[in-house]
């Protein structure tokens, strides 16, 4: 599942289905990214000839620097005196390897953010000029959030393992899992008790067969169930 995530209500944009020999920046050329965005993926996506399609249609992104980028600084870039101390560097930078230079030829932002939870500095490209470091970098922060979408869709909904070993099979797993994560999120929105979403989905299959009006129990689950 090659997948956008929507940050604001971390429900899936867009879907792209595949097999596993799909790489990630080859898949991501399908996905629908409406002029304007802002893409924060991981180094999966660090392809030059897709930051530059990206860059072609407006689209700004925010993506993990490979080991072996190869590059030469243009400019460096003054951290105010209210900068947060995590960030290192924030410079201007233009690729210089054979291929990279001819596929991305403008200039970029590399921006170098220490993780103290994990004792790295992480490399971040945009071509993004005019946030700030601090504000590209909890961008980043927050593409954390597709992996607790991912470990939801596995952890309640069992797709893990498959029922059907063809191909449509497990493509109808995979969409009715992703409809079904849509209609609980639409569930807790609307509910006035305050939902974890593993817990809403462990009481909810606890009560599949219980006889009582689904909206009166989400917003008020400890109510005793009649008689």
């Amino acid at each position: 599942m090659h997948a956008l995530l929507n940050l604001d209500t971390s429900l899936p944009e867009y879907v792209y289905v595949t097999d596993g020999k799909v790489a990630d920046n080859t898949a991501a050329r399908r996905v629908e990214v409406k002029t304007g965005s802002i893409v924060v993926s991981d180094r999966g996506y660090f392809d030059t000839l897709l930051l530059n399609f990206w860059d072609s249609i407006k689209v700004f992104f925010v993506v993990r620097v490979k080991d072996n980028m190869l590059y030469e600084r243009i400019k460096e870039r003054d951290l105010p005196d209210n900068a947060r101390p995590e960030i290192f560097i924030d410079e201007i930078v233009r690729l210089t390897g054979n291929e990279t230079a001819i596929q991305y030829p403008k200039p970029m932002r590399r921006i170098a953010v220490y993780n103290a939870r994990h004792w790295v500095t992480m490399e971040l490209l945009t071509n993004n000029m005019t946030l700030s470091a601090g504000t590209i970098a909890d961008l980043y922060r927050a593409r954390w959030d597709i992996e607790i979408f991912f470990r939801n869709i596995k952890q309640n909904f069992h797709i893990k393992s498959f029922v059907g070993t063809s191909a449509n099979a497990v493509e109808i797993q995979i969409w009715t899992a992703l409809i079904t994560i849509l209609l609980f999120a639409l569930l807790k929105q609307q509910a006035a008790y305050k939902w974890h979403f593993s817990n809403l989905v462990s009481s909810l299959r606890l009560n599949t067969f219980t006889k009582i009006d689904l909206h009166q129990w989400i917003n008020n689950p400890f109510t005793p169930l009649p008689e």
